[in-house]
């Protein structure tokens, strides 16, 4: 029976000191308030922007998957791009260098400059931003 008693005094005074303190901090909260409120608007408002954008993100972030991308074979084959050729574009439109394509391919980077050339006048295209565009119109790229 002593052994009861013991833990409820505890417990009392445990819950009495919690209401102190949380008394204690609501008074300093008031008092913050009021020496500082243009900070407090200005960290509610934030807590507010971070709260929507996190919102935000889960919605953006739970889109439908996008559908399967089919290569156009037929404009390729049309426009008689090569398979090595067609292996150079996607590395172009992946933003690779000639020498980046060079060392993945295990090519010469003449070699590449000679499969960009041959892409510029099959796609008639001046430079590789037009290339890729043209490419992405035709459905030969993503």
């Amino acid at each position: 029976m002593r052994q009861w008693t013991w833990w409820r005094t505890a417990l009392a005074y445990g819950a009495l000191l919690a209401v102190i303190a949380v008394v204690l901090q609501w008074l300093q909260f008031r008092l913050l308030v009021h020496t500082h409120p243009a900070e407090v608007y200005l960290a509610l408002f934030a807590l507010a922007c971070m709260a929507l954008g996190a919102w935000v993100t889960l919605r953006l972030s739970h889109r439908p998957p996008l559908a399967p991308f089919e290569v156009n074979t037929r404009a390729q084959q049309s426009l008689g791009i090569s398979d090595r050729e067609f292996e150079v574009l996607g590395l172009l439109a992946a933003g690779n260098s000639n020498k980046q394509i060079a060392r993945q391919l295990e090519i010469s980077p003449n070699t590449v400059k000679t499969h960009v050339a041959r892409l510029f006048e099959k796609l008639e295209a001046k430079r590789r931003t037009e290339a890729i565009g043209r490419a992405r119109e035709l459905g030969l790229i993503r």
